[in-house]
């Protein structure tokens, strides 16, 4: 018998008790331990009944990722959800915590569930690019009717303790201690009778979806446009249509089959990596767990636009008061204005109560003077991108911030170690670059400068997950790491354009491919005036052909995207949606008549290579350098700060599944076509020359 799974007895109920910290995976040890349990009390003619509980702070939380991609190892969990269901002696699950994935699928293979009212149920594989593949496709909409069944494993996202009940997943939440509640439950079952809910035996729930495949067609429709190009949630609704449409074991055979085939995918492959890569980017080879943390207890902002003001919200969300720094009364006004209609709009989606909005709303106070920033914890600058202005506001945190106070710049491309060297102390500096709308993108890029201290770097990605955003630890030079690789992503995509494609067709590509938006209507997104501003007061660059002519022409004409209704595209008044407009398209053809360069027709699979590519390439850079600890940090930047399909695992995990060989060889071939631009990094040519991935080094 397995030692993860131990067998008791309280008076007649058998008791069933998983230990295999730290969240209950279930492992081969645990499954075989539930069967040899089970098959010791069916034979033990003093247990009545069963009760199937956990030890340390969950439930069972699902299958063993870590398993995935090697044989399968019996017993399998269907075989074992099966004997649980068999069973001619009734079992209770007892669920606290979480309760998810295959954790769930043993629940509904018992005959009965209670739970405490804290604790979550879930099926979360969708999020892996798989689905339940234990009969929980087959189970779960018998018990809880068809859309509710849809709703959970479609999503993906876990349910209370409370909303399980009302909807039939759980049969008793448990008022003080579980494994007492849960035997006294299991007495009063076990009195009743012979005659057990065996899940797979109830129909009455799916009755209401047969014979109306429209509910089904209608659901999948709306779940492509809201998952657009994923593929796990739509074999999801295939499964859970052949329950309603398939004998139980039929629809149990298709629901493995698309578990096989979801398993086996691209797209699974990839949302795995992800899904292991944001569990590593806290891991900090010189930071070790045990550096010691600054406490953070109240923080202050300087710049009340519109970074600075959803910063605040950030920090004010978390529950922490801010003190909102600007230099006039009515800059304050306005960022103050911005805030509480951004909280209102979600009051009026249900997202958030008024009462909390308010409390949210009294942690912001706004002020005009250094002063009050003399006992934060926390200052972070988030104003214009100009070096001069940082460089005198951190000399002047320098003069009225504790010794021990963390000050932070939110620049997105400017050298961390120059505006560090305004202070007497560059060791408290550090870069947090939020992402714009900072309230509500998950990515937030800590920055190391040179001397910043490992205190300051662990309290920075402590503070990360505090406010509910991945932090990913990089380096410093221009652009950091997301900046970096979108400029070369841009710079092509501009270059495409001078060279024959227009801007509709170069955004369809990478639409197509998954990013949410393409390179031109997210410049008309961010306003076309930024980059034009910058590129006015800095110059050209000398150093490479320059790429920026269509763009400048447009914001010289005062066309800088939506915020003025004209851009790359045009758009109706109210309206985000883009227009294609003649008048670019015409713009654009004598920008390549200017720049003698002859037209060409540009197939697609060209745009893809070239805007996706030198990403790649450009993140092995990065690794080389160091400004990223590891390949699947850069993916994680991308995925969370600029909408790269998690499906496809980021920039640098797509660039594997290509095979870097492949990318490599391309890349040497628009080398010899398009000239230095194209130069291949030398780690990518080391490990395509190897054979060898990003992930092996």
């Amino acid at each position: 018998m397995s030692d993860m799974v131990r067998l008791s007895k309280v008076g007649s109920i058998g008791v069933m008790s998983v230990d295999n910290p730290p969240v209950n995976a279930l492992s081969i040890g645990v499954r075989q331990g539930l069967a040899d349990c089970l098959a010791e009390a069916l034979r033990d003619a003093e247990i009545r009944a069963l009760v199937v509980i956990c030890e340390g702070r969950t439930f069972l939380a699902g299958a063993d990722i870590r398993e995935f991609g090697k044989p399968p190892q019996p017993p399998h969990l269907p075989d074992v959800i099966d004997a649980l269901e068999k069973s001619p002696k009734p079992i209770v699950a007892a669920i606290h915590g979480t309760a998810l994935g295959g954790g769930l699928e043993v629940a509904l293979g018992c005959h009965y569930r209670v739970a405490v009212g804290s604790a979550t149920c879930g099926f979360p594989e969708v999020k892996l690019g798989i689905l339940p593949g234990a009969g929980g496709t087959q189970r779960a909409p018998r018990v809880m009717g068809v859309k509710p069944a849809l709703d959970l494993i479609v999503n993906g996202n876990p349910i209370s303790a409370a909303e399980a009940r009302q909807l039939g997943l759980l049969d008793q939440i448990v008022e003080g201690d579980l494994l007492e509640g849960a035997v006294a439950f299991a007495r009063e079952v076990a009195a009743v009778g012979p005659s057990l809910p065996r899940t797979s035996e109830l129909n009455e729930k799916i009755q209401e979806a047969k014979g109306k495949p429209e509910l089904f067609t209608d659901y999948e429709k709306d779940i492509r446009r809201k998952k657009r190009g994923f593929e796990a949630p739509l074999r999801c609704i295939e499964a859970v249509k052949a329950a309603v449409d398939m004998p139980f074991r039929e629809g149990l055979a298709r629901e493995r089959d698309l578990f096989a085939a979801c398993v086996a995918s691209d797209q699974s492959v990839a949302q795995r990596h992800v899904f292991f890569a944001e569990r590593e980017v806290a891991k900090i080879p010189d930071v070790p767990k045990e550096t010691p943390l600054i406490s953070v207890n109240k923080v202050a902002i300087i710049g009340a636009g519109t970074m600075g003001g959803g910063i605040s919200m950030c920090f004010a969300n978390a529950g922490l008061p801010v003190l909102l720094l600007d230099q006039s009364r009515e800059f304050l006004n306005k960022g103050m204005g911005v805030i509480e209609k951004n909280y209102g709009s979600t009051v009026k989606r249900g997202g958030l109560s008024q009462e909390d909005m308010d409390k949210r709303m009294r942690l912001i106070t706004p002020t005009v003077s250094y002063d009050g920033l003399a006992d934060v914890d926390l200052v972070i600058e988030a104003v214009f991108e100009e070096m001069p202005l940082k460089r005198e506001i951190f000399g002047k945190l320098d003069a009225v911030c504790r010794p021990d106070a963390i000050m932070a710049t939110n620049t997105s491309t400017l050298d961390v170690n120059e505006i560090a060297r305004a202070t007497s102390r560059p060791e408290q500096v550090i870069g947090l670059h939020f992402f714009s709308p900072a309230h509500i993108m998950r990515l937030l890029e800590i920055v190391r400068g040179e001397k910043t201290s490992k205190p300051v770097i662990a309290t920075s990605m402590n503070l990360a997950r505090l406010i509910s955003k991945i932090g990913v630890l990089v380096g410093v030079c221009h652009g950091f790491v997301g900046n970096r690789i979108l400029h070369k992503y841009s710079r092509e995509a501009s270059f495409l354009v001078e060279e024959g494609a227009l801007p509709q067709q170069v955004d369809k590509v990478i639409t197509d491919f998954g990013l949410p938006m393409g390179p031109f209507a997210m410049g008309d997104l961010a306003g076309l005036d930024v980059g034009w501003r910058i590129r006015k007061a800095q110059g050209k660059p000398k150093d490479e052909r320059y790429s920026g002519t269509v763009g400048d022409r447009l914001a010289e004409q005062g066309r800088y995207g939506q915020k003025t209704g004209k851009g790359y595209y045009k758009y109706e008044a109210g309206s985000r949606t883009p227009i294609t407009d003649p008048e670019v398209e015409k713009l654009v053809v004598e920008v390549s008549k200017e720049l003698g360069i002859k037209r060409r027709e540009i197939g697609d699979e060209e745009i893809l290579k070239r805007c996706i590519y030198p990403m790649i390439n450009e993140g092995a850079k990065i690794l080389e350098e160091g400004i990223a600890l590891r390949s699947s940090d850069i993916d994680i930047i991308w995925i969370n700060g600029y909408g790269f399909p998690a499906y496809r695992g980021g920039p640098m995990h797509y660039g594997e599944r290509v095979g870097l060989k492949n990318v490599y060889d391309q890349i040497c071939t628009f080398r010899r076509e398009h000239g230095p631009l194209w130069e291949p990094a030398p780690l990518l040519k080391r490990l395509a020359e190897q054979g060898k991935g990003f992930s092996e080094m």
